[in-house]
Parts: structure tokens; sequence; C-alpha cells
């Protein structure tokens, strides 16, 4: 579906294909970290940023940044790494606690980890929300099958650009990518460091890569887990998502086809998913308990698509649904999964702002319709529904940047990570950055569809990234793929004695829903 910085010495540097000087500061005041800690992560702690809303002007207008830490505890020291958990629009504070306490402890203790809300998130502040409540239910059908349903659909995404344009006008030339590498500098330098350590999930590649760009000196390893294609920044890469997750909701119904005993909806994938539209095509007319329309199903199963730890819940709704015509399972998943993300107005604003910025969009709607009618054709899980998620930036009040080219043969050994069947992040993502950072190293997780693989519980994976944070220890093979782990079991149904997979913290934590 992190958080706070100091210091930027002036540069010229290389920003979407034309050279911006930034220019000098000063060094600011040392951090004031302070106690934060939950049950869960007691030794976290937390402090803020100022940093230049305009990093051309940093004697501007100043917003903060939040920022988390769980310091390092081990003699060696190999420095900060900061994480970050994708979006845009994902909090990262509570990643870092995760982070440090996943990774082997004696590899964790050798670094600060350190987690940060980029601009406009969480607690940074400002933290953006456009337009309260836009996802509530019951929406518009997704399928634009009428001129009526279609046009509802474009005055919702025009009025979420329009009450951003009207609430945020100063502030959404300023909420991009590059914008937050040049926090993730002054984060860099406000921890005294010269160099950093990298992690980052998701949108969280591309937010390392274009770092690794614009300041390749200053990197000293990073981890790209689910890698963003930096080629199709960010329409292109969406309508590569909806054949993906369509690829992966067919995958859910052969696994429903599979337990055949448990779920009684036959053992013909083909049929099943019949099922499920059939399902689906009731709820466009008649809302279930007035909250789960089409819309809101889809948003419902998507998150099987990230990660099929939910697969037996979600299995679980669709059979009770279908065999009894019970929608009390079904608003149950709806809240589970669905409606957590429909209230993350914060996150959503992030998100939108981020990707409308950051490159150019269509602004003809007869090319979305065009496109997207034939990916639907073809795809018609979540096609429709990642176009209305995305569809303000038809209606964006800024300008969009030039994407940025994230080719670089100055780094050292940079770490990818990717499933093969990823959806949120398709796989040819990692073979094009893989071959576009000179020196990196490309570990698959072969038959995979989940998205977010490492510090899940695949030890092949893990043990992979810990040789690398250890001592830089990067697999080297002879082709495309320099080392291949097989892919975790799929889950069994639910039981009694079933418990919560290992990697739903993580996915919980990340957030996604049309993330990447």
């Amino acid at each position: 579906m992190g958080k706070r910085a100091a210091v930027l010495c002036g540069a010229a540097v290389l920003v979407a294909g034309t050279v911006t000087a930034v220019p000098a500061q000063a060094h600011a005041a040392p951090l004031g970290w302070e106690k934060c800690g939950t049950e869960k992560y007691p030794t976290l702690q937390c402090t803020s940023l100022e940093v230049p809303l305009d990093h051309t002007k940093p004697d501007g207008r100043q917003i903060t940044l939040a920022l988390s830490r769980v310091p390092h505890t081990a003699k060696k020291y190999q420095g900060p790494l900061l994480v970050n958990p994708g979006g845009p629009g994902g909090s990262g504070l509570t990643l870092a606690g995760y982070v440090a306490s996943t990774l082997p402890k004696a590899v964790a203790a050798q670094y600060d980890v350190i987690g940060f809300d980029p601009r406009g998130v969480g607690r940074s502040r400002p933290a953006l929300d456009c337009r309260p409540r836009h996802f509530a239910p019951v929406r518009p059908d997704s399928v634009p099958s009428t001129s009526d349903i279609e046009q509802s659909n474009l005055s919702r995404a025009r009025s979420f650009a329009q009450a951003c344009a009207k609430k945020y006008a100063s502030v959404l030339p300023y909420i991009d990518t590059v914008s937050a590498v040049r926090d993730m500098d002054r984060i860099r330098a406000a921890l005294g460091a010269k160099r950093i350590n990298y992690f980052g999930y998701s949108y969280g590649t591309y937010l390392g890569a274009v770092y690794a760009k614009l300041y390749p000196q200053r990197l000293r390893r990073a981890v790209l887990d689910s890698v963003v294609d930096p080629t199709g920044v960010w329409y292109d890469d969406n309508l590569a998502q909806d054949v993906a997750f369509d690829d992966r909701h067919r995958a859910f119904m052969a696994w429903v086809a599979k337990y055949d005993t448990t779920y009684r909806l036959g053992t013909d994938p083909a049929r099943i998913e019949a099922e499920w539209y059939a399902m689906r095509a009731a709820l466009a007319k008649k809302p279930a308990d007035g909250k789960v329309g089409a819309a809101e199903l889809e948003d419902t199963f998507l998150p099987g698509g990230y990660y099929n730890g939910y697969w037996p819940y979600l299995a679980e709704a669709f059979a009770a649904y279908v065999n009894n015509k019970d929608t009390a399972a079904l608003i149950g998943a709806y809240e589970k999964f669905g409606a957590a993300n429909a209230a993350d107005d914060n996150g959503y604003a992030v998100y939108t702002a981020v990707q409308c910025r950051d490159a150019s969009w269509p602004r003809d709607w007869r090319r979305w319709q065009t496109d997207n009618r034939a990916v639907h054709a073809k795809a018609p899980f979540m096609t429709w529904n990642n176009a209305w998620y995305n569809a303000p930036c038809a209606f964006w009040p800024t300008n969009p940047l030039r994407s940025v080219d994230i080719t670089n043969t100055k780094l050292p050994p940079v770490l990818l990570f990717q499933s093969t069947d990823d959806a949120a992040t398709p796989y040819q993502g990692a073979v094009t950055v893989h071959q576009r950072l000179a020196r990196s190293s490309l570990v698959v997780e072969q038959g995979g569809g989940n998205h977010a693989i490492t510090l899940g519980g695949n030890t092949c994976l893990d043990e992979h990234l810990a040789s690398y944070l250890a001592d830089g220890t990067v697999p080297r093979g002879t082709g495309t793929v320099d080392a291949v782990c097989g892919a975790r079991p799929d889950p069994k149904p639910l039981s009694a004695k079933t418990t919560a997979p290992r990697g739903a913290e993580l996915h919980a934590l990340l957030g996604f829903r049309h993330h990447a």
C-alpha cells in the first residue's frame, strides 16, 4: 500500500536531467533524542529536525521532519542505517524498531537504525490531509460502465486535486522524491555521518536509487527490496501493476480451488473466479450493510496481492458470502484489510502529491480511457480501481518534474531483492535497476509472489541481507541473477491452531494499498 535533519554541502548534482546547485549551509545543532519506546520496541528514541521547504532557499520557510532511532550497542559501529517503508506516504518511525529487532542481534547492534517520516507524512509538519474521508464508503463502482459512473469518479478525482491545490498551494511544488532525497542528506549531516547506509522497501527503492544518483559519494551500503521500475515512473508503472495484480488474484483463486474441502467453492479456478466477479456484480447493485460495494470489495481483496498470508482470511469471507449469503464476514474482512487504508487520508495525500509531481501524467482523459480500457479487458481485477486512485494526477495543480535517470557507475555494491511474481513492483523493474546500477547484485525469490520479502521469514533471503550488512558481502552470479532463494510455502486454511504468519507484522507496518 519513516520521520527528521540538518547540513548540506554545496554541490552541483544531476537532477532529472538538469544540473542544480544547492546552496551550502552551516552545520546545525546536534539532534536531541528523547525516549519514545513502546512495549514492543522499548529502545526507540525520537527527535525532530527542521529542513528548508525549498532546498534552493535554505534560509527560507522551514518544515519539520520526524525521526526515530534505535541506537547501536556494539563496539563495532557501522554508522546510521536509514529505513523507509515505501509509499509514497509511508511512515517509517516504527519500522526502525522492527528492522532493529528482526535483524540478527549482532548485526543490528552495529548500526543506529534510523526511521523517518518523509516531508508531509505522519508526525512531520505540515502533515498533508487534502480532503478528509475522501474514501468514505460507498464509492461509485470503479468500472465506468456508464457515463454517469465515469463522471462521478472523475468528479471525485478532480475535487481531490482542487482541495489539495486550495489547502497546500505553497507546499505541493516541494512534495516530491528529489526533495525527500535532499531531506535524507540533511538527516545524514545532522547525524554527523559522512556516509549513510540505506534499506528501503517498494517506493523506498526508488527513493534510495535517487539518493544514490544525487549523492553517490555519501552512500556506504544500500538494500533495495521489491524494486520500482524507474523507467515507468509513474503512469506506466501503474498500468504494469494492473496486469501483475490480476495474475496474483488468479493465483489466489487457484489456491482456493486447492482447498475445496474447506471453502466448498469448487476445484476449477476459472469457475471460482467467476463466482468472485458475480459477488462483485451483486455488491455493485446492493452494497453489503451500506458499507461494501464493488470498489470496497476490491479494496478488501487487494492486500492479498501484496501478501499471501492474508489469503486464508479473505477466502473465508469469500466462501461465507457465496455459500451462505453471509455478509458479516465480508464486512469484517473489509474492516480488517480495506477500511484502514481508506481512512489513511494523510498517506493518500502524500502518495498523490509525490506521484503527480515526480513525473508527467496524461492531462487528456481520453488517454486514460484508452489505456485503462485496454488493460481492463485482459486484467479486470483492479485496473479501474487503480486508475481512479491515481486520477487526481490528470488535474494536479503543479507542473511535473522530469523523472530521474538512476543509472549509476559510482556506487559501492548495492544489494537488490525481488520475488518473481510480485504484483506491486513487477520483476522486470528489479532487472532494469540491476542493469543500471553498476556492481549491484540481485537476489531473487523464485516462485514467490509477495511484496517486501526480507525480514519476513525467508531464511535464505535474510542470510544474504545479514551478510551484506555485516561486512558488505554480496553474491556474484554469472547471469542476470546473482543468487536464487526458494519461496516460502503458501499458507494453509485457518484452523484453531493458526497464528499470525511470519511477515504479517512487516506488512502491517508497511501499510500497502496501491502504494508501491
